[in-house]
């Protein structure tokens, strides 16, 4: 029995343990979603909390929050405690992002919450989320993709256009790309253009729309291939049930994500009957080889051009490669692209150039060169060989063994004239550097005589220290100064993000009395704070602003204000807390 009652003791008192034990966690709505859903993340505590630090959000936006709950019972003459932060976020990229940790004190701790790995993936076609604005902003927004092509040949150019339809009900003021598409199938290229709006339909209805984006593609591999949807955030003006003193309704704005549906094109395999110097050409191409001159001496060069020119897959595959006899010195060549795309694709020209330089006297062939490419016009494989050249060397070393002048194709040694090349030089000329003395130097007299000048300074400086450590007053004064830049320096570094700013603006006002005060932030009601601060002997007046700056930060939570409006808020804060610290 003994025995029995121990055990059950123990239990007991190790129950009581884990339920004064204070707990501050972190949890989410998901941890899988889209980059056009949203997720919510809520911090809740047991205990009442001062200083919540929320974690930076990197890779999120806040579109919601901070949102704050607090819920208080009693079962079993037990009393419960439950205080929640909430945020919405909208992921900005895709892949696994974490939630940081949240830090809150509680009875002169810190707290933290664990990460949590979220994983964002490609934008889904119907959101699972949004309320009654965002329903009207999404049913009257729509983001559409429009493939010119949906079963083209290999390495055929298709045009994919991004059009953004928008209902007259609603407007656009903003918009910016969340994630865009990544083509891991294509060789892309987008199209520069203007931006302007025009009408048009969209499901029988009238409609605005803009082209937001014209894209080249071309399919690098056979069969079916995914063309990814792109994704924007839209700040969208919707229309509420609310109205202005003239009876015109308010519009409300709303942050709205939108993204194109999926795409799939089948992609056709080139047909069989390729010629054996194809190299993957697709489009309608014209061919030429020509030299920049006929004749010439040994030692001097040419060049001579390969080049392809029409409308078609240019950059994507390779030339020909010219050939040449052994006594004509052939260097690599300098591949030169003068492509232009639009929707029809690249049209221009591409070519290769080679140095030739001859080094025997005589008659040298150019062999022929032939290209193929696949017209997908008509389905079938074109080739064009151009003409054999003939350059002739008039002046030069003979080619041994050729007596009609026709190179031998045996390698041949290489003649070369004394004004080619220049040797590289054997002596040197080198000077030695001149060494200044420092002795008698001017950087030795300003060593010499700079510290001497400088003790009237250190007189004059010690002076004004010293007055300014017997002004008391002014002493005072640049002490309470410090003390409100100090508690607000959370707040200016927020200017310019209202919620932010607002909830730092509170926050270092509390701090500030709970610091002098030496009271809870569970006693800081208003009129809790007036009565204190009229027993220390505060002016009336001071006692007012400041309860008038904690009015304003309530109220900036739910209407807007302008950054004009912040800093004002900002030195009127910083001139109550110094004012009170003198006072108090």
């Amino acid at each position: 029995m003994k025995i029995k009652f121990l055990i059950l003791s123990f239990l007991l008192f190790a129950g009581g343990l884990l339920q004064a034990q204070v707990r501050f966690e972190a949890k989410v709505s998901r941890d899988q979603l889209g980059i056009n859903e949203r997720l919510r993340v809520d911090f809740e505590m047991n205990d009442d909390g001062d200083n919540f630090r929320p974690p930076s959000f990197e890779g999120f936006t806040v579109v919601g929050g901070p949102n704050q709950k607090v819920s208080q019972s009693f079962l079993n003459g037990k009393m419960s405690f439950s205080k929640t932060y909430s945020f919405y976020l909208q992921p900005k990229e895709r892949g696994k992002l974490e939630i940081g940790q949240a830090e809150v004190e509680i009875e002169n701790k810190i707290y933290k919450t664990s990460p949590i790995a979220v994983t964002v993936g490609a934008a889904v076609d119907k959101p699972t989320d949004g309320d009654n604005s965002e329903m009207i902003a999404d049913s009257n927004l729509h983001l559409v993709a429009e493939v010119s092509k949906s079963n083209p040949y290999l390495n055929e150019a298709i045009t994919v256009v991004y059009k953004l339809y928008v209902s007259p009900r609603i407007s656009v003021s903003n918009w910016r790309e969340l994630d865009s598409p990544k083509y891991a199938d294509f060789w892309s290229q987008n199209i520069d253009q203007k931006m302007r709006i025009q009408d048009g339909e969209y499901m029988g209805e009238p409609y605005r729309y803009v082209i937001l984006r014209k894209t080249i593609l071309y399919p690098q591999k056979t069969g079916e291939l995914n063309i990814e949807p792109l994704a924007l955030s839209v700040a969208v003006d919707v229309p509420s049930n609310r109205r202005d003193i003239f009876g015109s309704r308010i519009y409300k704005t709303v942050n709205q994500t939108v993204a194109a549906d999926n795409k799939k094109i089948n992609v056709k395999a080139l047909p069989d009957g390729k010629p054996a110097n194809f190299t993957g050409a697709v489009g309608d191409f014209d061919f030429n080889v020509e030299l920049s001159r006929n004749t010439l001496n040994a030692g001097e060069s040419l060049q001579a051009t390969v080049e392809v020119k029409g409308n078609g897959n240019l950059k994507l595959f390779d030339l020909p490669e010219l050939t040449a006899p052994p006594s004509l010195e052939m260097y690599s060549p300098e591949r030169k692209e003068n492509v232009t795309t639009n929707l029809g694709g690249m049209q221009g020209s591409i070519s290769e150039d080679y140095t030739v330089v001859p080094t025997k006297k005589g008659k040298y062939p150019i062999p022929a060169l032939s290209f193929s490419w696949f017209d997908p016009q008509t389905g079938t494989y074109k080739t064009k060989t151009s003409e054999e050249l003939l350059l002739n060397v008039e002046n030069g070393p003979v080619a041994a063994n050729s007596s009609s002048g026709i190179s031998n194709p045996n390698k041949q040694a290489v003649a070369i004239n004394d004004s080619q090349f220049r040797f590289i030089k054997l002596k040197t000329r080198l000077k030695p550097l001149e060494n200044s003395q420092f002795l008698g130097s001017a950087g030795f007299w300003s060593a010499l005589v700079l510290p001497l000048a400088l003790i009237p300074l250190f007189i004059f400086f010690g002076k004004k220290r010293e007055e300014r450590a017997r002004d008391v007053k002014g002493n005072r004064i640049r002490k309470a100064d410090k003390l409100a830049r100090k508690y607000l320096s959370e707040a200016k570094r927020n200017l310019g993000d209202q919620k932010e700013f607002y909830l730092a603006l509170e926050r270092s006002l509390h701090n500030y009395l709970k610091a002098k005060l030496r009271i809870q932030t569970s006693d800081m009601s208003k009129d809790r704070i007036e009565a204190i601060l009229q027993e220390r002997g505060v002016e009336h007046s001071t006692i007012q602003e400041f309860l008038s700056l904690l009015s304003s930060c309530e109220f900036a939570r739910y209407t807007p204000a302008s950054s004009d409006a912040m800093k004002q808020d900002y030195e009127k804060a910083a001139q109550v807390i110094s004012t009170l610290d003198k006072q108090l």
